[in-house]
């Protein structure tokens, strides 16, 4: 599995990287068929404290899973995010092995 992390308009220090590609690594538990994983990670304009967001593209042999939130701290978003990407993965290879059976 590749991870290919880009931070948008600021420049991520590495202990934020090796938090992200730590909890991306993760989703092998779940699915071993996971090609690539693209993470943006976006600090936005706005006027409120939830101006961080992360976004995970997560590619599949056959599908692809998107996730994004909004928070007030990277770490924070990528949990988040996580559950997600998690959630969506299981839901796919519960798919995938009912199409099998």
């Amino acid at each position: 599995m590749k991870i290919y992390i880009q931070s948008v308009h600021f420049d991520a220090d590495k202990k934020l990287l090796d938090y992200i590609t730590h909890k991306v690594e993760k989703t092998k538990r779940f699915f071993e068929n996971i090609n690539k994983v693209n993470v943006y990670l976006r600090l936005e304009k706005d006027s409120h404290n939830e101006n961080k967001s992360v976004e995970i593209k997560l590619n599949l042999l056959s599908h692809k899973i998107f996730a994004k939130i909004h928070s007030s701290k990277f770490e924070t978003a990528t949990d988040l995010v996580m559950e997600k990407i998690i959630n969506q993965v299981k839901k796919q290879k519960e798919k995938i092995q009912n199409k099998a059976a």
